[in-house]
């Protein structure tokens, strides 16, 4: 079933305390994804949803799983699978504004790189709702320390990225230890051939959601690609953001390298600029990814594991200081900024031929709309045409 058009939550039959935590997101109209998988989730369906990134897909889980956690019960009955910890916490954050008026309702967030001890005292609090990586809640399985006998409804977010990332093994093993599976909902940007068979396998006559990329609800972004020589590519960052009023912006990388030497060229021009990456400590990436969100960091470096963990409605702009190795990085990561309906401008820079015919590639299999253009000293970016 494609769907175009949201509805009013009161039409879905929420509780007043669901809908007064709507209320206070000022949302009156919900997303058509929104639309299209909360009716069938709160009738116990298996869904699985196709739509593209930004459109408000934990809301579409989280409403559900909210209206039927029996907030009595000291079972975990709910189970939130996502790709990376920087998302788990992100979902974390937002089912807990959907439950804030809820009492009783409990949630917990598991992921490496935090000490389990720490999130075994939290599972001693009786959550009903667990949000994790998989690698994290099966280390908790594996010791005893969570059980999920009595777990209704689980949500796989980013399917496909997840299965990208080899966790495969981890979610087969979890959903096979959920004997009590009511629903099974499944959330991805694409539908990839993993996601296709997980679905086969696991689940029951699903409803299928797709909802389209269209002028409503795709990113409004202008796509620029800058030829640019190797040496002059952080001089060619510095001078665009002398030039544009950008309070926020994502430099993505494509190694952890690049994001430590880039971050550093750039604090040495005086801006302000952190990094996050995989071998950085966890606490530390939390605390720049909050001085980020927060307003106080302008310029965060990441590789693309932060990709997809980032929800910031509010990011002027996107530079690709290297061309992603992957189509789909490419579209996650300019899909950064141009979020909640506002403008988003996306730099791509190019230093050598395989990186131009590398992005000749993505702009052909997205279909993304280019631009070439020039860059003059002063950091104007001036169009040419149309790539």
């Amino acid at each position: 079933m494609e769907v175009t058009q949201g509805v009013r939550f009161e039409e879905f039959g929420l509780s007043e305390a669901t809908l007064r935590a709507v209320e206070n997101k000022h949302y009156e109209l919900s997303t058509p994804v929104q639309a299209g998988c909360i009716p069938p989730m709160m009738a116990g369906r298996d869904v699985i949803a196709k739509a593209p990134t930004g459109t408000g897909k934990t809301m579409a889980f989280g409403i559900p799983i909210i209206e039927q956690t029996d907030p009595d019960s000291e079972a975990v009955q709910a189970v939130i699978l996502a790709p990376t910890r920087e998302l788990a916490l992100q979902i974390t954050d937002e089912m807990r504004d959907i439950a804030v008026y809820h009492e009783g309702i409990r949630l917990v967030c598991l992921y490496g790189g935090q000490p389990i001890g720490r999130q075994i005292n939290a599972l001693k609090r009786k959550p009903q709702i667990v949000v994790a990586t998989p690698g994290r809640l099966s280390d908790h399985m594996k010791r005893r320390t969570v059980s999920l006998k009595e777990v209704r409804t689980v949500i796989l977010d980013e399917a496909d990225r997840m299965l990208d990332m080899g966790f495969i093994h981890d979610v087969t093993r979890i959903l096979d230890k959920i004997p009590s599976r009511k629903n099974l909902g499944m959330f991805s940007a694409t539908i990839s051939r993993e996601v296709m068979d997980i679905s086969w396998i696991y689940q029951r006559d699903p409803e299928e959601i797709t909802v389209q990329a269209t002028k409503e609800n795709k990113p409004d972004i202008l796509q620029y690609r800058i030829d640019v020589s190797a040496q002059d590519k952080v001089g060619a960052i510095a001078r665009i953001l002398a030039a544009e009023d950008y309070d926020r912006v994502i430099c993505f990388c494509n190694t952890k390298g690049s994001a430590e030497r880039l971050a550093k060229f750039l604090q040495m021009r005086g801006l302000d600029a952190q990094c996050i990456h995989g071998d950085i400590p966890q606490k530390r990436r939390e605390e720049i990814m909050q001085q980020f969100r927060d307003g106080k960091l302008r310029i965060f470096v990441a590789t693309d594991v932060a990709s997809r963990g980032i929800d910031v409605d509010d990011v002027d702009a996107v530079f690709n200081y290297e061309v992603p190795e992957e189509n789909e990085y490419y579209i996650h990561r300019i899909g950064r900024t141009g979020r909640a309906r506002k403008h988003g401008v996306a730099y791509t820079l190019l230093s050598d031929f395989p990186s131009r015919m590398r992005l000749d590639t993505i702009v052909r299999n997205t279909r993304s709309q280019v631009v070439r253009a020039t860059l003059d000293e002063d950091g104007h970016v001036r169009p040419e045409e149309r790539a």
